[in-house]
Parts: C-alpha cells; sequence; structure tokens
C-alpha cells in the first residue's frame, strides 16, 4: 500500500483536475502516479508543463528507452512497470528491445548513444566526461538534443524519487527492477 495518498480522482484539489482530465482524455485513464501528484497541484502543474514541452523534443521512442533505463538505474517498480507498458503499447519498443533499455544500452546506434549518455548522467550525477558528451554529439544528437536528454533524465528522476519514496501502487503489468531485463 502506497505511503503517501493516492487520492481518488474527486478529492484531489480542485486546480489539479484539468491536468487529470487531460491525462485521462491521452490514455484513457488516470495512472496512480498522477493522481499522487495532483494532491499538490503546483506539482502537478510543473511535472504536466514539462512533460508537455519534453514530448516536443526527442521522438517518443528515445524518451521512453530513456525512462525505461533511468528507471532500472533508480530501481523504481512503478516507473518501470509504467515505462515498460508505455513503451510496447505506445512507443512500440520491441520486448527485446525493452529489455537492451534497461540494461542501458538500444538495438539501434543512434539510440543506444542517448541511452547510453542517459545512463551516465544518472548514475554519475552530471559528474559525465567530454567523451561522454563527445560520444554522443558524434552519434549524431545535436546541443540542443543532449540538453534534451538531460532534461528527459531530470524528468524521470522526479518520478522515480517520488514513486520510490511514496511507494506506489503499481497499476500497470508489473516490472520489477530486481528481475533479469
Amino acid at each position: 500500500m502506497s505511503r503517501l495518498t493516492i487520492s481518488a480522482r474527486d478529492d484531489v484539489p480542485e486546480a489539479s483536475k484539468p491536468v487529470l482530465d487531460a491525462v485521462e482524455k491521452q490514455l484513457g485513464s488516470v495512472p496512480n502516479m498522477f493522481r499522487l501528484i495532483a494532491s499538490s497541484p503546483a506539482a502537478l502543474q510543473g511535472f504536466a508543463a514539462n512533460n508537455a514541452a519534453l514530448g516536443k523534443a526527442l521522438d517518443l521512442k528515445t524518451r521512453e528507452r530513456i525512462a525505461l533505463a533511468v528507471a532500472q538505474v533508480n530501481g523504481c517498480d512503478y516507473c518501470l512497470s509504467a515505462h515498460s507498458y508505455l513503451g510496447l503499447n505506445l512507443a512500440k519498443i520491441s520486448p527485446e528491445e525493452v529489455a537492451l533499455n534497461r540494461k542501458g544500452t538500444s538495438g539501434d546506434a543512434k539510440a543506444s548513444a542517448a541511452v547510453q549518455f542517459a545512463v551516465k548522467v544518472a548514475k554519475e550525477r552530471g559528474h559525465v566526461g567530454s567523451a561522454d558528451i563527445q560520444a554522443v554529439r558524434d552519434a549524431g544528437f545535436s546541443e540542443a538534443q543532449v540538453v534534451e536528454i538531460i532534461a528527459v533524465v531530470v524528468e524521470n528522476f522526479f518520478t522515480n524519487l517520488l514513486n520510490v519514496v511514496a511507494d506506489t501502487d503499481i497499476d500497470f503489468p508489473i516490472v520489477r527492477a530486481t528481475d533479469a531485463a
């Protein structure tokens, strides 16, 4: 059971309801994580705005690959479960690719560079070397895209840490960080 309150949809603050309506329209339901964040309209609005902005940055498959890798690094079962589901069903990533992403790589060379860089940023808390930045540039990512990769890592850190702290009830097919990828 979650250690922080996951409110029923009708019990969230009024200011959070429009964001949850938009989530429901996009996903067909409101996952527990969103109802958890909704206890703070400011946090929910900030998260939603950041998520919408990053949705215009890197492509969906790259964002999901990074989310899977970062959730594995941070041991967040909720996010691994959510992004495994979204990766498979929304981004149309293969099960084999999901497993590779959780291992910090990809079957696609360019995507692999992004995922490897994201993992390095996550594990080293940003203390990466010039060679790490050059590798992602050499794979074809622009300076702006390097910033976007870092932004996706940070966005996923927020959800990973929130869900680990809360021990959010998983409402997706369960995937555990401790399970072999």
